[in-house]
């Protein structure tokens, strides 16, 4: 069978049109989709190492202040952080001139390294004391920040103000103790036989 030249175009250009297709399904999607992902994988990657420079960046920043921090107070025990805090807004308050009319700790305990302890404060006193007091406790080496704060005026005209703050302290929780640390058998003295 002698097929004519229109049918052996119309076969020539099947044939093309079915090997474009068969190209195109197992070599060029492919290929599209795996270079898309590996575009995909590069720009994860390019902000991870983004990241990674900037925490260096911030670990030099930070790391005098923490040590700063670490050696001047951020304690271990609770109750040696609190009564940090109570000591230095107390004598902070007392040298500012600043009348203190509370101040209580709250406790609330989390399952995290480090541990804050908050605090209510109120007290009354002029611009220059209350402004005195603020920037004791923005530029202390203890480890204390200010969460809220309110300011009002006790009588109107008056250099006589309220101040009512909430502090915050951290502490280093103590590490758990790991239940295979707890069993470790201590070594035998003199050594093994």
């Amino acid at each position: 069978m002698i097929l004519s030249r229109r049918e052996q175009i119309i076969i020539a250009a099947t044939l093309f049109v079915v090997a474009a297709l068969a190209l195109d399904w197992y070599v060029i999607t492919p290929l599209g989709k795996w270079q898309a992902a590996a575009e995909s994988q590069k720009q994860s990657m390019l902000d991870e190492m983004e990241r990674a420079r900037s925490l260096l960046a911030n670990e030099r920043r930070i790391s005098p202040k923490w040590r700063e921090m670490t050696a001047a107070g951020l304690k271990r025990d609770p109750t040696e952080a609190e009564s940090q805090v109570l000591h230095a807004v107390g004598d902070w308050a007392k040298e500012a001139g600043l009348r203190l009319s509370s101040l209580k700790p709250e406790r609330v305990p989390e399952k995290k390294r480090l541990q804050e302890i908050t605090f209510q404060a109120a007290g009354t006193g002029t611009m220059y004391a209350v402004s005195r007091f603020l920037w004791r406790v923005e530029t202390a080496k203890v480890p204390i920040r200010v969460k809220e704060m309110q300011l009002g005026s006790r009588k109107e005209g008056a250099d006589d103000l309220t101040l009512t703050l909430r502090l915050s302290t951290l502490y280093q929780a103590p590490q758990p103790i790991l239940p295979t640390e707890a069993a470790a058998p201590a070594p035998a003295e003199g050594g093994t036989k």
